[in-house]
């Protein structure tokens, strides 16, 4: 095969929201594209009008933008080879046909829906369920083969509804080598005469594709491992157009986590994790969760998606998407399904958490907040991000976690109050709040220094001042550096709270007694 530059395409159907295995096919056309300094083009299969889905071809450009992998041309996007959505061509695809017809490699056939079904029951009560319309059963039927040709001609004279079947000659192998796979050979005695050509002017995805592959001088083929089977046709379709046929490589399924199969709307709804890059809402008004929405960072995604089905071949794990069209190879993607974990998707997603500024981190922060109706903090927002990062998976989590800075104490841990407050705990914490007020420098160093210096001179153990100075100044029992959230606080707010709370707790305590 002569070199020529690399054009790879993503074709969804606009039938519905992208699935994550369909930005994963995306995202390795991009990369592939990207790595070898090519062309990745966007390109919507809309033959079956019946299943068009308003709204679902903005979807899947908003979900490429947001993701990052912006197409170098497409739908959406412009460039030299469009229109770049099938129903816009449906001029062109007719000529196709009728060469085959002219060259004796398809047929037109009068057969209608209700005859099919008629054959299949038939042959389902004889014994054959999976009848197929093929080089034996085709002299049965009606078409340009078994009528006559001035039946053929008044037929579509007189406009009978018609379609255009592709001549599948009998036992031929057809080879070709899938990048991935290897080589793979299917005898046509497995291969049924499929249509090309429907009834109401439309091509069949077979044809369409095939046609525009040729036109818009597609080198590669990466598409999901659902279209193995029809990878044969296609490759007979090229052979009957003599045409050069674009390199294949089908990409192995996305598995489900917790079993067999392929993964599902279902199962992100069954186990509480996203299967859409952007939330969608149904015709129904049913709204399923996106990751985007779902507080994941484009990169973390990206990055999750990359490493279903390929791997660096060391132990790295963590890649741009820079650094993976660097790296990126077809021959690194394995043949098995790739099993999809939502505990290390959210692992990701901490990794790049953790990795992003604080400064940058309180941004998305007050986004998050303003989005949500939220109540804001009067405290320095990039210290709090600083210092909560590191226990936080999504930006939500910094907020929910670090409630106390924004929302002040509210309430007081049940079980850390059983535990810890004793009955000698509000003498300790009395004098630890007069030494408190005696502290100038506030910055966590210092706070401990002092801290430390106090129970040492007390003779009391950490276990049982610590805990109640964090359950007067938080609320919680728990959470990062209590000396560094003394610092965040400063000194007003820290006697303030360490008042009201040593004040709020006795009290509570001698209820219950």
């Amino acid at each position: 095969m002569s070199e020529k530059k690399v054009r790879v395409r993503f074709a969804p159907s606009p039938t519905g929201p992208l699935h994550v295995g369909g930005v994963r096919t995306a995202l390795y056309n991009y990369l592939f594209a990207r790595h070898h300094g090519g062309d990745f083009i966007l390109r919507l299969e809309d033959t079956d009008q019946t299943r068009f889905v308003e709204g679902a071809e903005q979807y899947i450009i908003d979900s490429l933008k947001w993701a990052g992998i912006s197409p170098d041309e497409g739908q959406g996007f412009g460039g030299d080879f469009g229109p770049y959505k099938q129903s816009e061509r449906k001029a062109m695809y007719k000529p196709y046909a009728d060469q085959l017809i002219e060259q004796g490699k398809a047929y037109y056939a009068f057969d209608t829906p209700e005859e099919l079904d008629q054959m299949r029951d038939n042959a389902k009560k004889m014994g054959m369920p999976n009848w197929q319309y093929n080089s034996i059963t085709r002299s049965n039927m009606k078409n340009s083969l078994s009528l006559s040709q001035e039946e053929v001609e008044e037929r579509l004279k007189n406009g009978d509804p018609y379609v255009i079947r592709i001549k599948m000659p009998r036992d031929m192998d057809i080879k070709f080598e899938d990048i991935i796979r290897g080589w793979v050979s299917v005898n046509t005695n497995n291969l049924d005469d499929k249509v090309l050509f429907k009834a109401d002017g439309m091509p069949t995805y077979h044809l369409a594709n095939i046609v525009d592959d040729h036109t818009m001088e597609i080198s590669h083929v990466i598409r999901g491992e659902e279209w193995l089977p029809s990878a044969p046709l296609h490759q007979f379709l090229y052979q009957a157009f003599e045409w050069e046929a674009p390199k294949f490589a089908h990409l192995p399924l996305i598995l489900k986590p917790d079993g067999p199969g392929k993964l599902s709307k279902r199962d992100g709804d069954r186990l509480g994790f996203p299967v859409f890059p952007l939330n969608w809402t149904n015709s129904e008004g049913e709204v399923y969760s996106g990751y985007k929405e779902s507080g994941y960072f484009p990169d973390a995604f990206v990055n999750i998606l990359a490493f279903l089905g390929w791997n660096p071949g060391d132990e790295r794990e963590l890649f741009n998407l820079d650094e993976l069209c660097k790296e990126f190879t077809l021959e690194r993607v394995g043949k098995s399904g790739a099993k999809f974990d939502p505990d290390k998707a959210k692992w990701y997603n901490q990794q790049y958490l953790r990795q992003r500024s604080s400064d940058e981190l309180a941004d998305l922060l007050k986004g998050y907040i303003a989005e949500n109706g939220l109540q804001n903090t009067s405290f320095e927002m990039a210290p709090i991000c600083e210092l909560m990062k590191e226990r936080a998976t999504f930006i939500k989590d910094i907020y929910e976690d670090g409630k106390y800075f924004f929302e002040g104490v509210t309430s007081y841990d049940e079980k850390t109050t059983r535990k810890k407050w004793k009955e000698q705990t509000t003498g300790i914490m009395t004098e630890w709040l007069e030494t408190a007020k005696s502290i100038e420098d506030y910055s966590a160093d210092h706070v401990e220094e002092q801290f430390k210096a106090f129970i040492t001179s007390k003779e009391l153990g950490l276990g049982a001042v610590l805990p109640n100075f964090r359950l007067l100044l938080t609320g919680v029992g728990s959470g990062p550096s209590l000396f560094s959230i003394a610092e965040i606080l400063g000194k007003e707010e820290v006697i303030s709270r360490m008042e009201t709370g040593i004040a709020k707790i006795t009290e509570l305590k001698s209820q219950e007694a």
